[in-house]
């Protein structure tokens, strides 16, 4: 492991314990060159998801692309950090224990809604503006409708 500060390859292992998410292996080191301490993660990557886009592209699933779009819908909203990165591992775990490596882009556009349709309505139609492609304040209207059955 190189020192993210120094670039020495002499690093020890301070302390082991597991993320939150359970998904990975947090370890806190100490560089014997520099003596800064930094943090890494060991997970386990042996699921390569692809998924379909709406044009028929494939690209690999980007927990961190997905990570991304559901920050911008709480931006300015009271959902803690936790909670979003809390949803991102359910719907990749969702996604990796499925049947199939390949899904659809829409897919995951569908659980991202349900996810933030349960945390913040405000994000929730944020991201629906998008993932639904709203054209007008119509569809708006129609969609808060929906929301406040």
């Amino acid at each position: 492991m190189h020192c993210p500060y120094c670039g020495s390859k002499e690093s020890e292992v301070v302390e082991t314990r597991e993320s939150e998410d359970l998904d990975a292996i947090r370890r806190r080191r100490a560089c014997q060159k520099c003596e800064k301490r930094f943090t890494t993660y060991e997970r386990v990557e042996n699921i390569y998801l692809m998924v379909i886009k709406k044009d028929k592209r494939r690209e690999q699933f980007d927990r961190n692309k997905l990570r991304s779009g559901l920050l911008k819908a709480v931006e300015k909203t009271t959902v803690p950090l936790s909670e979003v990165d809390k949803a991102v591992t359910e719907i990749e775990r969702e996604l990796k224990g499925a049947d199939s490596v390949e899904v659809e882009s829409k897919r995951i556009g569908q659980m991202v809604a349900a996810k933030l349709k349960r945390m913040d309505k405000v994000a929730y139609i944020r991201f629906a503006s998008v993932f639904k492609r709203f054209v007008d304040l119509e569809d708006f209207e129609k969609e808060v409708k929906r929301l406040t059955k």
